[in-house]
């Protein structure tokens, strides 16, 4: 009984925490493209939807790091209410605001809450999950975020489409409910954290510098692949509706659109032990990115809707993979006692793909056409499959091979004593 790390009775905690993040991710899912909508309605152009959209990344970039470091030496949970209300705060605003400067602040509130969830929730993951748990439980975390996806923008387009086309005060609507959407997050969040694995982290003393961090080997790969792989489900999200205007797909069909895009997003993952597996976690990364690459490419070209729906299940699906293995390859090379900080890079990242990825794209389509940013995240994404090429870090692979190899030594010894269980894994699972 002993020889199993557990930080708490069960998974309850993960459930929890699941739950929590599905709801907070639907409320942002269901804000942005009623962001996008709201400021089409008060006049905005492509160029000023990117920028909208590049604000909510905005004030995160410089927050991430210090959270990070806060969280490597202290409890995580408290940032996940503070994320929800934050989350909330700035649904609502953007939606009783009638200005785009406004909007755009407001659009960076919603930004900083999720940036604060986000940091907690992976934090708690990493420290509650026994090394060969992690790609699975960074799975089922990642679950959340494709069920709010897929949730988020069929809510929206309902109601952005639901009162004759009427945008300004229909996507209004949708930001004042997706407020009281993630508000319901708050009743999940008991009981996350436990407090054995708070009360063994580091002293601030010892904290790791930042190049240090960055020095990691894997650590910069996972970072990068992140980074392409939201950059394109946050253009998709921000986008889309854009491109629904000029091709004259409804809201409704636009809603629809991106959530099966996060329901194929929902099924990988839920099949990600079995494809690592299979293929591998290099040959995993590298073939998805690659997919994935192509297929963006292709939503510039001018298909019709049910060809347009069966590129996005497959990109759902290959986008599905970046996120929860590029977690796993930062906290696995970090240093010991920065694993927080390393998400927290990676979560700024994300956040600087997120503020020059839909400006880029508003440059762009203001200059070319509102199809070219696509081509553009389907040659990062591209890149990132040559990040996944080659390689990843020595000490998160061999992490991850003494893992495999102390499963299969479980099983072919059933009798196997507890101690030496416990001593295989001791030099790893801490922290």
């Amino acid at each position: 009984m002993a020889g199993r790390p557990r930080s708490g009775p069960g998974r309850g905690w993960l459930l929890r925490l699941v739950i929590a993040f599905a709801f907070a991710q639907g409320a942002v899912s269901m804000a942005r493209p009623a962001v996008s909508y709201r400021a089409l309605a008060l006049g905005a152009d492509e160029t000023a939807v990117g920028v909208i959209a590049g604000v909510y990344a905005l004030l995160p970039l410089f927050v991430a790091v210090p959270l990070g470091r806060r969280t490597d030496h202290g409890r995580c949970a408290p940032l996940l209410p503070l994320g929800v209300l934050l989350i909330s705060g700035g649904c609502a605003l953007s939606g009783l605001v009638s200005s785009l400067p406004a909007m755009a602040a407001w659009s960076g509130v919603m930004g900083l809450g999720h940036l604060c969830f986000v940091i907690g929730a992976q934090s708690i993951v990493a420290r509650q999950s026994a090394p060969h748990e992690q790609d699975r439980n960074f799975g089922h975390f990642t679950i959340g975020a494709s069920l709010g996806q897929l949730i988020g923008p069929i809510a929206a387009g309902a109601l952005i489409s639901g009162q004759g086309g009427a945008l300004g005060r229909t996507s209004a609507l949708a930001l004042l409910v997706s407020a009281g959407v993630c508000a319901v997050a708050l009743t999940s969040l008991w009981r996350i954290e436990h407090r054995r694995t708070t009360g063994t982290r580091p002293r601030a003393d010892g904290k790791v510098p930042v190049r240090t961090i960055l020095g990691a080997r894997g650590v910069p790969a996972g970072i990068l692949i992140s980074m392409a792989v939201l950059s394109a489900t946050d253009i998709l999200t921000a986008y889309l509706p854009v491109v629904g205007e000029h091709r004259s797909i409804a809201p409704a069909t636009v809603g629809l659109l991106l959530s099966l895009r996060a329901a194929a997003t929902i099924a990988c993952r839920l099949v990600m032990t079995p494809l690592l597996r299979l293929l591998g976690r290099r040959a995993l990364l590298t073939t998805s990115c690659l997919l994935a690459g192509l297929l963006c490419a292709g939503v510039a070209l001018p298909v019709s809707v049910p060809v347009l729906a069966v590129m996005l299940a497959v990109l759902g699906f290959c986008l599905g993979v970046g996120q929860p293995l590029s977690m796993t390859t930062v906290v696995r090379a970090a240093p010991d006692g920065a694993r927080s900080t390393a998400l927290a890079l990676r979560l700024t990242g994300n956040r600087l793909g997120q503020v020059a990825a839909p400006a880029a794209a508003g440059l762009i389509a203001g200059a070319v056409g509102v199809a070219a940013p696509f081509v553009l995240l389907g040659v990062g994404l591209m890149g990132a499959a040559g990040l996944g090429l080659r390689g990843e870090g020595g000490k998160e692979q061999a992490s991850a091979d003494e893992a495999v190899s102390g499963r299969s030594n479980r099983r072919s010894a059933p009798g196997g004593c507890p101690r030496d269980r416990r001593a295989a894994r001791s030099p790893r699972s801490g922290g």
